[in-house]
């Protein structure tokens, strides 16, 4: 059964050390309630700060007496320029001026909140490593004091708190009785922290390592290196989310650092992507992830190595959303996908997964104009209207010896409708020198099997270049205007290959892989039909075929 959160925050010891107007205004109940930090600059009045505002405290602006007189009844301050009250939790930080003299202090209200671990209390079973992140203030140290009690006292586990700035377990050289049984380790400096971990599993045998804030990469490395060695870590990181890991360079480690891989063309034109890709380069350290948006909403990542490989191919993660009542009970629900409301549930009578031979000159390539096709949910019947009118054709133009910036500055210089793409596969034209080709038997083996036509040059002259350019253009222009397709019905006018595939493309990578939501692609003819369900059959998608006559179109369903 789950019990409220109890509170206790020794806020009289804070209060006894600040000037005596701060004490007066905060005498009250209400003015304690939800108080966060009183903040003491030089020349200004105080300032109390609670979760939504910030409230002045008297009228008259702060002496260097007064704020000396503060310095001396708090304890030491060491080299991260942080000092607390021996026996509590209360942390007092200091701002310095160009000469070393504190013109500014910031008094943080500690507090021991007993029932905060409901939140991830089935988490701390399974002896897997934890990390919490969190922007400041949303109560990661509060959390973090708490799991170390209930590891400690609960769980009966060796625990040993890494408290570089005596912040978990308060000043002084008795730990607060917050951390319960828990050891606790200090840290002389804060560039030390990395040895001082690596310190406790040597010397003390430690089941759980508890960390506040790991922020650097020895640090990050130290992290890995302990939990190389079985031991269970339970650390907080400054972030709002697992996104913000990812893309930091120095904490990246954490949840398995990321590298940058060379796909097979096989494998880039399966994926549908380029062919350098970002993937995680190792397990993560720490194998559960929880995202503290609030002191009562957290969202929980049970499998941080499959969050981070869906966020690195650009789908959305789906963490388990845990909210904790006024009663202190707890709920959960799954994270919606953003459509799940026009999301119905397949029909029983789905087609099996097709997987019709390949025809390699059809391959999907991205559309000439910015517009995306109408991609339409599940029960929507699109509508059979006539096509609107084509824009010229872009020229899909893969170079060979010669630099994409020099292609890219013939064709704007004479405005040419030409797109220089990085593969062969995205190319509807080849131009290359002609001692470049000989050297790359693969791209001429490539063009040839997709049919695309190869213009050589002597030389990459300018002029050269801008001759071989009009040339392709003009020869792709006449084939967009007469293609050798045979008639098709009026509402599948326009209907090629390209336009269909892309189609599917577009509706796979941004409706159902994402969001997990069935998508009905426009009427097509059997031959593009048959070309979308094979594209759709390489994400492992399921496809069944609706309508009649011209109104036959294929709907693509999530895995």
């Amino acid at each position: 059964m789950n019990r409220p959160q109890r509170v206790t925050d020794d806020l009289d010891r804070l209060l006894e050390v600040l000037p005596q107007v701060v004490q007066t205004c905060l005498a009250t109940e209400a003015a304690r309630d939800q108080l966060i930090e009183v903040v003491l600059d030089l020349g200004r009045v105080p300032e109390a700060r609670y979760p939504a505002r910030a409230v002045s405290l008297g009228a008259e602006p702060l002496g260097r007496l007064e704020l000396a007189a503060v310095v001396e009844r708090v304890g030491a301050f060491g080299g991260d320029n942080r000092a607390g009250i021996e026996c509590t939790l209360h942390r007092i930080s200091a701002i310095r001026n160009r000469s070393g003299e504190i013109v500014g202090l910031t008094c943080r209200v500690g507090r021991s909140v007993f029932g905060t671990v409901a939140m991830v209390r089935d988490l701390l079973d399974g002896g897997n490593s934890l990390l919490l992140m969190g922007r400041p203030g949303v109560g990661k140290t509060t959390a973090l004091r708490e799991i170390a009690r209930v590891l400690a006292d609960d769980l009966g586990k060796r625990v040993v708190v890494i408290d570089t700035s005596n912040e978990i377990a308060g000043d002084g050289d008795i730990p607060h009785p917050a951390i319960g049984r828990a050891r606790r380790m200090q840290v002389a400096r804060p560039e030390l922290q990395h040895q001082v971990m690596i310190e406790a599993v040597e010397n003390h045998m430690p089941e759980v390592i508890v960390i506040d804030e790991i922020g650097t990469e020895l640090e990050a490395q130290a992290a890995r290196t302990i939990a190389e060695r079985g031991v269970m870590l339970v650390a907080t990181a400054h972030g709002n989310e697992l996104t913000n890991l990812i893309k930091n360079p120095t904490l990246c480690d954490l949840v398995g650092g990321i590298q940058s891989v060379t796909l097979g063309d096989e494998e880039a034109r399966r994926r549908r992507t380029q062919k350098t890709v970002l993937e995680r380069a190792a397990d993560p350290t720490f194998p559960l992830a929880v995202e503290m948006h609030s002191r009562h909403r957290w969202l929980v990542h049970r499998d941080v190595a499959r969050t981070v490989d869906l966020l690195l191919r650009g789908q959305s993660a789906r963490p388990e959303i845990r909210e904790l009542g006024a009663g202190g009970e707890l709920r959960l629900q799954e994270s919606p996908s953003p459509s799940a409301s026009l999301s119905p549930s397949p029909s029983p009578s789905l087609s099996p997964l097709r997987s019709p031979s390949r025809s390699p000159g059809l391959a999907p390539r991205p559309l000439s104009r910015p517009e995306t096709p109408s991609i339409h949910p599940v029960g929507v019947e699109p509508a059979c209207s006539s096509p609107a009118p084509t824009a010229p054709s872009l020229l899909r133009l893969y170079g060979v010896g010669i630099s994409r910036s020099q292609l890219e500055q013939v064709g704007r210089a004479r405005q040419l409708a030409v797109e220089v793409v990085g593969s062969v596969e995205l190319a509807d034209a080849v131009l290359s020198l002609r001692h470049e080709l000989g050297r790359d038997p693969h791209v001429r083996r490539q063009a040839q099997q997709l049919g695309l036509p190869i213009l050589v040059l002597k030389s990459a002259a300018q002029p050269q270049l801008q001759r071989a350019m009009e040339r392709l253009l003009e020869r792709h222009r006449q084939q967009h205007a007469d293609p050798d397709s045979t008639a098709v019905p009026p509402c599948l006018q326009g209907d090629d290959a390209h336009a269909g595939l892309e189609e599917c493309r577009l509706a796979v990578e941004r409706v159902v892989l994402p969001n997990g939501q069935p998508v009905e692609l426009l009427p097509r003819s059997p031959r593009v039909r048959l070309l979308q369900a094979e594209l759709a059959g390489r994400y492992r998608l399921r496809t069944a075929e609706f309508g009649r006559g011209a109104e036959q179109r294929l709907r693509v369903f999530p895995a």
